[in-house]
């Protein structure tokens, strides 16, 4: 479904998406490309911070110790990615409500989860 420099112009009004649709569709593309870019982001972190800590000497295979190092960095890394989100959504939600922005802007930022 492409909404954007569609090159067909014989579509009739009525197959035309409407404005919410197109809005929604949008939010929906944004949110997925941010979460996108989040994972990419939290993956470089944890492979910057936690192989540096972990691994001593690359090699052909980790060792138990360099394993469990990196699992254990990677679930607290993990772990503090989530409790920042939540804690974001849920300051946005608050200044939102305060400022009277409404379910548009937690929609957008998919506080629904």
């Amino acid at each position: 479904m492409s909404f954007f420099g569609s090159s067909s112009s014989s579509t009739s009004p009525a197959s035309e998406p409407s404005s919410t649709e197109l809005k929604n569709a949008l939010i929906q593309q944004v949110q997925a490309e941010a979460a996108t870019a989040n994972t990419r982001i939290l993956i470089t972190k944890v492979n910057e911070n936690c192989f540096d800590r972990c691994v001593s000497t690359p090699g052909s295979t980790l060792s138990a110790g360099e394993s469990t190092c990196l699992t254990t960095c990677m679930e607290k890394y993990t772990n503090f990615w989530n409790a920042t989100g939540r804690a974001y959504v849920s300051r946005v939600a608050t200044e939102s409500k305060r400022m009277g922005a409404g379910a548009d802007v937690l929609g957008a930022l998919g506080a629904s989860e």
